[in-house]
């Protein structure tokens, strides 16, 4: 077969096509193997997004999280951040895309993040918060409800931590509804206890700047007219759910009565918070792929506004609804 001009021509144009592209697959290479890029976040899966110290370089250029580093030549990594705990990453294990987490020292504003009391104390912490803020006049500042929904996110490892993994999502939700609800419900008849003690006493204090006697009585027969309705809402309002059973107990609210809707309003709290961040975290995952875990400040956030929205509506409009009648 002759081959003309053109044909060497074309021969040679491939020839130096294929020393071409070997040559960009080998800078490609080189270019990857000097730097990779790892995901920052700290322990309640929030993304880093400062300036952060590796091997002594520091890096700024951090977006989302992401930040894109050099290749140590030495056999280990060294992360450090101010506020957080330095750590230390063996080479070998440095993958692109690695998820790296870096621990956030401790400030007092980590007790209104849901996830350090799950990440702290497990399911126990997570029991005793709910008889807390059901029982104990401390407790009205903790986060009950984001908690809760957190905790349907993070069941298998609550279980885990205890020992308790069925392998099924739903009986893992179960148990943890369980040891919450009773967690719950007794915490509500400590506080009924407590304000049935206390009580009779306040119906002969004498009016104060922070007490009017005039309110027991219109608390006493608000609970007559709504009790059942007052005592399973109270559940999903912040601040509510931690007097209302006191109030029911200073009133003296039917112990029969109080102790039905209590056990119907503690367990509808707790199932429907759980299954609700459980499955909600599932479907989003699925569908869109978006893990609730990482955006969980802006869910507690959001539960917050919803949960106290009605309390926010009556205490604003219905204050002028009752000033516009007289």
């Amino acid at each position: 077969m002759k081959v003309t001009g053109i044909g060497y021509v074309r021969i040679y144009i491939m020839k130096k096509l294929i020393l071409l592209s070997c040559f960009l697959i080998f800078l490609v290479r080189s270019f990857a193997q000097d730097s990779t890029t790892i995901v920052l976040v700290n322990q309640y899966k929030q993304e880093i997004k400062s300036t952060i110290t590796i091997n002594g370089v520091e890096y700024t250029n951090i977006h989302k999280g992401k930040v894109t580093i050099k290749t140590p030549g030495s056999d280990s990594l060294q992360i450090s951040r101010k506020d957080y705990v330095s750590k230390t990453i063996a080479t070998k294990d440095i993958v692109p895309g690695k998820e790296i987490i870096l621990d956030k020292q401790f400030t007092w504003t980590d007790l209104l993040t849901p996830m350090f009391y799950i990440l702290n104390g497990g399911i126990w912490l997570l029991l005793i918060i709910i008889f807390a803020e059901t029982g104990l006049f401390v407790g009205f500042f903790f986060p009950g409800d984001s908690l809760l929904f957190v905790a349907g996110i993070l069941s298998t490892s609550l279980v885990d931590s205890v020992s308790l993994n069925t392998g099924s999502d739903f009986f893992n939700l179960l148990i943890i509804t369980a040891g919450c609800s009773i967690a719950g419900i007794l915490g509500n008849t400590v506080g009924y206890i407590t304000g049935r003690k206390v009580g009779p006493t306040m119906f002969n204090w004498k009016d104060r700047f922070l007490f009017k006697k005039k309110y027991l009585y219109q608390a006493k027969d608000f609970y007559d007219k709504h009790g059942g309705g007052a005592i399973v809402f109270a559940r999903f309002l912040p601040l509510v759910r931690t007097f209302a059973p006191i109030v029911a107990g200073i009133v003296n609210m039917d112990k029969k009565k109080f102790s039905f809707y209590n056990i119907i309003g503690c367990i509808a709290w707790v199932t429907s918070m759980l299954f609700i961040g459980h499955y909600l975290n599932a479907f989003t995952k699925q569908q869109f792929g978006i893990d609730l875990e990482k955006h969980l400040e802006v869910i507690v956030i959001g539960i917050v506004l919803v949960t106290t929205a009605p309390v926010l509506f009556k205490l604003f409009f219905g204050k002028r609804k009752h000033d516009t009648a007289i």
